[in-house]
């Protein structure tokens, strides 16, 4: 099963390797990996999506909250959330194929951030699914690269009543 995990850590030099380590040391692959400060900035939230089994994540969940810089560990994987990402994708371009590389561009609500006589960069952000939509889309124009970012987690707030 994949789970996506948001871990309060302090800012300090050497706590990425050590929440890396954990998850090596017991086979597990980190898929993706998104860190960055909070509003304090002595403290980051790394958000990371990894797949394995329930029980023995569970225990590494345990294991995370026993270390010295970790404040708090949060599995959403059995709770309602909202997660996203950010790719920027290059995409070969000529006269000929501007107008429809334009108009999926449009479709996704996506951005052209930057253009060469050959090319478009693109900017989109959502949902797995919809990255990996409009990339197999822009395809059979050529996708010269494509960076992505590590999926971030926010707990959905309580509806209300």
């Amino acid at each position: 099963m994949r789970h996506t995990i948001s871990v309060l850590v302090t800012n300090e030099f050497g706590v990425l390797s050590r929440i890396s380590g954990l998850f090596s040391g017991r086979g597990f692959n980190i898929e993706s990996l998104s860190v960055a400060e909070t509003l304090d900035p002595k403290i980051s939230r790394m958000t990371i999506v990894t797949s394995g089994d329930d029980k023995v994540l569970e225990q590494v969940n345990k294991q995370l909250n026993k270390l010295i810089n970790v404040i708090k560990v949060h599995d959403f994987t059995d709770e309602e959330h909202i997660e996203r990402e950010l790719a920027m994708i290059k995409v070969t371009s000529n006269a000929d194929t501007r107008a429809e590389i334009l108009s999926i561009v449009d479709i996704f609500r996506a951005k052209v951030v930057d253009v060469s006589p050959r090319t478009y960069t693109v900017e989109i952000t959502g949902d797995e699914e919809k990255i990996g939509a409009i990339t197999e889309l822009f395809r059979p124009f050529g996708i010269k690269e494509i960076v992505r970012t590590g999926r971030i987690a926010m707990a959905r707030s309580p509806k209300q009543k």
